[in-house]
């Protein structure tokens, strides 16, 4: 058996393999495309070990290259690898052989790498939130036109139907007349790539158990339950509901020193799409759930309004 370190980049990789003694057999760099990647998969066996760091998509085909080969890979967090084994002295090279003796000892702090269909949901409710970031933009630069000029839209939604025909009958300069027009043109097309990638929500929420159970809460929608279970996974992966919170960064953080003991804001680790996803749901709730309502009311009169907007999403 051999430990095998990768350090990965968006262009080049650098291996490092590593018998049961610690001694160093080879080292090579690959490139991270497809051929890289088969000639790294080639130079390897079925019975090496091999450990890389996660950083930020670039090293999911490799992964799932090494998966299709039955070959094991391990996932390392990249903080808590950082906190273990820091250095001075910051290659490619020492990198790769770091994470191949942590392997060896058995030191990785392992993240958790979601199935293939979990990783589908995940990129689609990200991409649809990419598309609804876009047009937010869009719609901040038509409100900057309409602004300059002092007008002021009398429907609620300025971009609903009768809200695009008001602002298309505007008297504008001609150059902004146009940029306008490019705008509300632009704002069309994503709301129709919107309404596609929504009816890829809805199939793929309707094939899933745990989604229609999330639905059953109230404050969650189809959008927001495939959001939960694909940025949590499956639930059985934690033992109880605290160790989803601290997962989730809900949890307050701790500081302790003696007999000094108090608690902070919370530790934001782990995904913010989570988080926000929390955050809405649970002002939802509010609204429409008496026994929730009554529960938010009675923390925001002892500890304030965030206080209780807090302590509301570890309970939702």
């Amino acid at each position: 058996m051999r430990y095998v370190g990768l350090d990965v980049g968006k262009a080049r990789c650098r291996a490092a393999l590593m018998n049961q003694k610690g001694d160093v057999e080879g080292e090579f760099f690959f490139e991270n495309n497809s051929r890289g990647i088969s000639n790294l998969v080639s130079a390897l066996t079925s019975e090496d070990k091999v450990v890389m760091e996660s950083t930020g998509n670039v090293w999911l085909n490799i992964y799932d290259a090494l998966e299709h080969r039955n070959i094991s890979v391990v996932l390392a967090n990249p903080l808590k690898t950082k906190a273990i084994a820091s250095a001075k002295v910051k290659t490619d090279k020492v990198d790769a052989r770091i994470l191949a003796h942590l392997l060896r000892t058995d030191l990785v702090a392992e993240s958790y790498v979601p199935p293939g269909n979990v990783r589908e949901m995940r990129a689609l409710v990200r991409h649809r939130l990419s598309l609804v970031k876009m047009r937010t933009m869009v719609k901040n630069k038509a409100h900057a036109i309409t602004e300059r000029y002092g007008y002021r839209c009398e429907y609620s939604d300025m971009f609903g139907k009768a809200g695009m025909e008001w602002l298309r009958a505007l008297e504008l300069r001609e150059l902004d007349q146009l940029v306008l027009e490019n705008h509300l043109s632009l704002i069309e097309s994503i709301n129709a790539q919107i309404r596609r990638v929504d009816e890829a929500i809805r199939k793929k929420a309707s094939q899933d158990e745990d989604v229609r159970l999330l639905l059953s809460l109230t404050g969650i929608d189809v959008y927001t339950a495939l959001l939960l279970r694909s940025e949590m996974g499956p639930i059985t992966r934690f033992p109880d509901y605290k160790k989803l919170v601290s997962w989730a960064g809900l949890a307050p953080s701790v500081h302790q020193s003696g007999n000094v003991e108090y608690h902070g804001a919370i530790t934001k680790r782990g995904s913010s799409m989570l988080r926000w996803a929390m955050v809405e749901a649970a002002r939802v709730a509010v609204q429409h759930d008496e026994r929730l309502g009554a529960f938010y009311e009675r923390v925001r009169v002892r500890r304030g309004d965030q206080k209780a907007w807090l302590l509301l999403r570890v309970r939702c």
